[in-house]
């Protein structure tokens, strides 16, 4: 939904209230996952994204916040069972701190033509989030699809009942990566006409790229620990992250 004003006019809170804030590295210690939680909870953004072994470990810093926990189950591939997905899901669930649930799909059944599969996987994994309270994004990895099959895959997640069409995890190889591009996230726009929201993520590490989404209606952003204070002007100089 575009807001209702200039996304160069608004303050820092009303900017993070856009950001997912990323801290999804294998590689983090427990206490960089800690300090980069408290860091995401003290500039006021949506949720902070991790894997969901952290959960427990997580809700301690966010209780009592404006900012929840998003887990992202299936991560990065989207290649398991529908059950195992709904089992991931259902336990990252029943957790109070847990806002939403991303959720990767399969987007080599996607690549494949298996759009009937694709619709049924996600439904499953709405329904079990649904059932708890809680919204599921799914990630498509649209650096990996072309135009008609972000389309179509559009078109699956609004059957399915998807609350949210993402763009990237941030992790794909073996293709150029460009993320949450204008054009990408206005395709996707166009797509799903209203009935589901737009989150963005991958490659959104400038301010100008950060206010052209907003203004352009996004809902959400996936950005990396690093960007974040680049986008939110708190820091000038350009962001070197990866995701």
């Amino acid at each position: 939904m575009k807001p209702t004003k200039k996304a160069s006019e608004m303050s820092i809170q009303e900017l993070a209230s856009y950001i997912d804030y990323s801290v999804l590295k294998p590689e983090f210690t427990q206490q960089e996952i800690i300090d980069l939680t408290k860091d995401g909870v003290q500039l006021g953004c949506a949720t902070i994204c991790v894997n969901p072994g952290y959960l427990s470990l997580l809700e301690p810093y966010v209780k009592g916040s404006i900012t929840q926990l998003c887990p992202v189950c299936d991560f990065p591939f989207g290649t398991s069972s529908t059950q195992s997905k709904v089992a991931q899901i259902e336990i990252a669930a029943h957790y109070g701190s847990v806002k939403e649930v991303d959720i990767v799909a399969n987007f080599g059944h996607i690549r494949s033509g298996m759009y009937d599969e694709v619709t049924k996987d996600l439904k499953a994994c709405a329904d079990v989030a649904h059932k708890y309270g809680k919204e599921l994004k799914a990630i498509f990895e649209t650096d990996a699809l072309n135009e008609e099959q972000i389309k179509k895959t559009c078109a699956c997640c609004v059957e399915a009942g998807v609350d949210f069409v993402k763009t990237s995890t941030g992790f794909l190889t073996g293709f150029e990566g460009h993320g949450a591009t204008i054009e990408t996230i206005a395709l996707m726009m166009n797509e799903v006409d209203g009935k589901c929201k737009v989150k963005g993520s991958g490659a959104i590490r400038t301010r100008e790229h950060f206010l052209a989404l907003i203004d352009m209606g996004i809902d959400r952003m996936g950005v990396g620990y690093k960007s974040v204070p680049v986008v939110l002007g708190l820091d000038k100089n350009v962001s070197t992250d990866t995701y």
